[in-house]
């Protein structure tokens, strides 16, 4: 009997909702504590845009949106736990040491390349906008915060969004998933000129930031939300500190 390469084991059961959602709770509990240890002033809490919109959207439910947010992830991860239940016998906590490694490796390799390829077309103009302001602490809150949120909406929500809607007029599901990474790409770009912590549009800017959407995009699609969030939080926390 032929025995399953550890490799391809690997990266077929860590692609799992399960491992996603586990690895992506240090980022919300990590963000959170910074976020609180950055901002001693409680009424001047400076947050990631997508987390102050569903903070927002919460607020309409009830005043403690803290709790809500939490109750939410605790809700989403029994569904998660249930539904993957069976998966939980093979839980491997090596899994998430190999996760971890794998999103650096991504967030470096990105970095590298991506800046390799726009500077070969246009001069950066990676302008840091309001951020420049802010501590080295709340930056590093705010990485951790774009990595969890940003992923949030813009892969889970965004990109499945359109590829749900695409799959009704587009037969060849590539082309509709193409479409989708491309698109989500776009929108992912230009949200980041946008708020009084936007920056000022650039070319090169932009076109760095719609090639790291299109990679996170297909980061998500291959590998799930965990290390696409970690991939992006990582890669952001690099520009801070090296930036």
């Amino acid at each position: 009997m032929n025995k399953q390469n550890p490799v391809v084991t690997y990266f077929r059961e860590s692609s799992s909702l399960l491992y996603s959602y586990l690895i992506s709770l240090p980022l919300l509990l990590l963000y959170e504590v910074l976020i609180f240890l950055a901002n001693p002033e409680r009424g001047q809490v400076v947050r990631i845009s997508v987390d102050v919109w569903i903070r927002t959207l919460f607020s309409y439910v009830g005043s403690n949106v803290m709790s809500i947010i939490l109750i939410a992830a605790a809700l989403i991860g029994m569904v998660i736990l249930y539904k993957e239940r069976y998966k939980l016998s093979r839980l491997k906590l090596n899994y998430f040491l190999y996760l971890m490694v794998e999103a650096t490796i991504y967030a470096f390799a990105l970095a590298l390349l991506l800046s390799i390829v726009v500077s070969q077309i246009l001069p950066m103009f990676m302008q840091a906008g309001g951020l420049n302001s802010l501590s080295n602490l709340q930056k590093i809150a705010l990485s951790l915060g774009a990595g969890l949120y940003e992923e949030l909406f813009f892969r889970v929500v965004l990109v499945s969004g359109l590829l749900l809607i695409l799959k009704y007029f587009i037969s060849k599901r590539w082309i509709a998933k193409g479409t989708a990474i491309v698109l989500a790409a776009l929108i992912f770009s230009l949200f980041h000129y946008v708020g009084a912590l936007g920056d000022a549009f650039a070319l090169g800017s932009f076109l760095f930031r719609f090639l790291f959407g299109l990679a996170l995009n297909a980061i998500y699609l291959w590998r799930g939300f965990g290390v696409a969030a970690w991939t992006h939080s990582i890669y952001d926390i690099m520009v801070v500190v090296y930036g």
